[in-house]
């Protein structure tokens, strides 16, 4: 796939392996979503979820069994943004603090650009889905409120 804002392709990575129930996996589908359910309740992001359950649970993939962490988590636990969208903005945020210290860096700018572009489309894209409020826009006094 080609990236966003260069006119590379780049290599494509490895095959993940083959999706099965592993024999010595001690949780069953049930369990696992309680637990998915409990951290999210946490306050934790889907990605810390997913380590957490590899790390200290012993599940190496909740795909594997036929589930999202993305969708358990968002049935219970109502986000105010997707966890990508919010990402992007918290390095927005970042990028923003360090122009305001170094006002004169002609990359940061560029990148600064670049990245809020990125969240003007994916923006876009959830207000379609739905998982964005009708009417949804970007602008940094929003992302600064919502980042703290």
């Amino acid at each position: 796939m080609a990236r966003m804002h260069s006119r590379k392709h780049g290599r494509s990575g490895s095959t993940k392996p083959e999706k099965k129930r592993h024999a010595w996996l001690m949780y069953d589908p049930q369990e696992i979503e309680k637990l998915v359910v409990k951290l999210a309740k946490e306050g934790k992001t889907d990605a810390q979820i997913g380590l957490v359950l590899r790390d200290q649970y012993g599940v190496p993939d909740v795909r594997a069994l036929g589930m999202r962490i993305s969708k358990i988590s968002e049935k219970e636990v109502k986000k105010e943004v997707p966890d990508d969208i919010y990402n992007l903005i918290e390095k927005a945020v970042e990028l923003h603090n360090h122009l305001n210290a170094n006002s004169h860096d002609a990359k940061a700018i560029h990148g600064l650009e670049l990245l809020e572009s990125k969240i003007r489309r994916l923006g876009k894209y959830y207000v379609k889905k739905g998982k964005l409020p009708e009417g949804w826009k970007y602008n940094i006094e929003m992302a600064r409120l919502l980042v703290k």
